[in-house]
């Protein structure tokens, strides 16, 4: 049997880790955190369950994957509908009926959609180059303004006109009066938070976790002293950015414990226009109905920031310059006979929850050569 190092205690390392160990194989997981779960890190405070890296709701339509973690949680029936507020006003997401009605006053699919053809008029025949001209496109001048300009400038850090089209291609509109902000078959949170999950995967004798740990401070000796590593860090840095840095975006949360009950009335409202500097303030006790103390409530506000070295990056910027630079990195990380690369900054690519398991236990199959 082989030795395996797992970098990362995030979903994809512990998800490798815990087949890896049903195989006989011995694992030894490190994370830099003092925690392990990555970014699906759930903490009780109040009897709440505050997801501390930003909003997590599980959704997949592949039911090999529901099962499969259906293992380690029950899950109850939340369902994702934000809301967004634009200087006060109140919209839903994703956009449907209930937006179009509250914009426009209109009651039927064929007024909305008749709406939005009138305002996609100021693109005439052009071609959408960016990610302004790709909504308007989508869903025309006024939802653009108020519900998608401000907020992805926030988030991405730069004006509209020079993001990428392919930035908002799916752009979800619904002549529906439909709230659910996902069409996937199956959803919902797991009672009691998404930290089990990952403890219950790690949960086995031949697995040792070690948490505080910084693989690059000993990168040598862990690269002889394991038969196989698995690294779910950024792919650049662990080539010591020799080809340059890869792009990602930060964030930073500020949390606070109110002494309401219940503060906004929503698991998450986004804030779509340009001046409120945060992009969504999250209320966790929404996301498990109301559970936890009655005259508490747990608000997190989300930040987007520019990424530096040493930042937490919380996903990469899959721009064509930064997927061409990815390209150089994956052809090196070939030459690495030993080390394999997952997760979402070992890939570089942006990854839901059921497709960072998906994409570890396709892992498992290659590495365990099973179809």
């Amino acid at each position: 049997m082989s030795s395996y190092l797992v970098v990362g205690a995030g979903l994809f390392g512990a998800t490798f880790a815990y087949e890896a160990a049903r195989r006989g194989h011995s694992v030894r997981v490190i994370e830099k955190r003092d925690h392990i779960a990555g970014n699906i890190y759930t903490k009780e405070i109040e009897g709440i369950q505050v997801h501390e890296y930003g909003a997590h709701i599980f959704h997949t339509s592949n039911e090999e994957i529901w099962n499969y973690v259906q293992q380690f949680a029950r899950f109850n029936r939340y369902t994702n509908s934000p809301i967004a507020n634009y200087h006060g006003e109140i919209y839903n997401l994703p956009f449907n009926m209930n937006t179009f009605n509250k914009l426009w006053g209109v009651t039927t699919p064929a007024q909305a959609l008749a709406k939005i053809e009138e305002q996609k008029q100021v693109l005439g025949d052009k071609q959408p180059e960016n990610l302004e001209e790709q909504a308007i496109s989508l869903v025309g001048t006024d939802i653009y303004e108020k519900l998608v300009k401000g907020y992805s400038e926030k988030q991405w850090g730069q004006p509209a006109t020079s993001l990428p089209a392919f930035i908002i291609r799916r752009l979800p509109v619904r002549l529906t009066y439909d709230n659910n902000y996902f069409n996937d078959t199956y959803q919902g949170i797991p009672i009691g938070g998404y930290t089990q999950i990952v403890e219950k995967m790690l949960d086995s004798p031949l697995i040792s976790v070690e948490t505080g740990v910084d693989f690059f401070a000993d990168k040598d000796r862990y690269l002889r002293d394991f038969d196989r590593v698995v690294f779910t860090g950024m792919i650049d840095q662990f080539f010591d950015y020799q080809y340059g840095e890869l792009g990602y975006r930060s964030l930073r949360f500020e949390t606070e414990t109110l002494d309401v009950d219940n503060y906004q009335g929503n698991a998450v409202v986004n804030y779509t226009d340009a001046k409120t500097p945060y992009t969504r303030v999250i209320e966790h006790k929404h996301f498990e109905f109301g559970k936890g103390n009655k005259n508490k409530t747990v608000v997190t506000r989300e930040y987007p920031a520019a990424w530096h070295r040493g930042d937490e990056p919380y996903y990469p910027v899959n721009n064509e310059a930064n997927n061409h630079l990815y390209t150089q990195y994956r052809n090196l990380a070939k030459t690495q006979a030993k080390v394999i690369f997952g997760g979402r900054l070992g890939q570089y690519r942006y990854y839901d929850m059921h497709q960072v398991i998906a994409a570890a236990l396709q892992t498992v199959r290659t590495e365990f050569e099973e179809k």
